[in-house]
């Protein structure tokens, strides 16, 4: 995990940085043997420990699975992924609430491509504020895109958000 230098020149871990409110979420990529019943396996493991899938998206190859998840608390997944048998990675993506309008992924994606920042994928979460749904992009620089999105009035959803979902 990378470290950044605190004002007091020490280090400071990365993850320590991160809060509830931080302006992204973080996704568990889990992988799974391409098998009848895996999927099963892992949804049945995760909510048997009461976390809420938000986000599924699941990429699908000859040998194998590679299943994204987005969870209703984050640390307490990890610690559930640690425990398991599933091997799993974690990375941050960018939620965004949908605008209020006839095309707003649209909206979205083009505030995004005028900064030149690519969206290497993107799934819908469930999450809904205002009666707007929301979507998880994953983007090349994340911080750069929140703060494109965020000068241009699109509502992020942070780990905090998901807590009473």
């Amino acid at each position: 995990m990378p470290a950044f230098a605190d004002d007091q020149s020490g280090i400071t871990d990365a993850a320590t940085m991160r809060g509830r409110d931080w302006p992204s979420l973080r996704q568990f990529c889990v992988f799974l043997e391409n098998r009848v019943g895996r999927l099963h396996d892992l949804l049945r493991h995760i909510e048997r420990y009461d976390l809420k899938v938000v986000g599924l998206c699941v990429v699908d190859s000859a040998d194998f699975a590679v299943a994204r998840l987005i969870l209703s608390e984050t640390d307490r997944a990890r610690e559930l992924f640690n425990l398991s048998k599933f091997s799993f990675i974690e990375n941050d993506i960018l939620g965004v609430v949908l605008p209020d309008s006839s095309q707003p992924f649209l909206e979205v994606f083009l505030a995004l491509m005028s900064a030149e920042l690519n969206i290497s994928y993107a799934y819908p979460i469930l999450y809904r504020c205002e009666n707007r749904g929301a979507v998880a992009l994953y983007v090349d620089n994340i911080d750069q895109a929140y703060t494109v999105l965020a000068e241009k009035g699109f509502i992020p959803v942070t780990e905090n958000d998901l807590l009473g979902n």
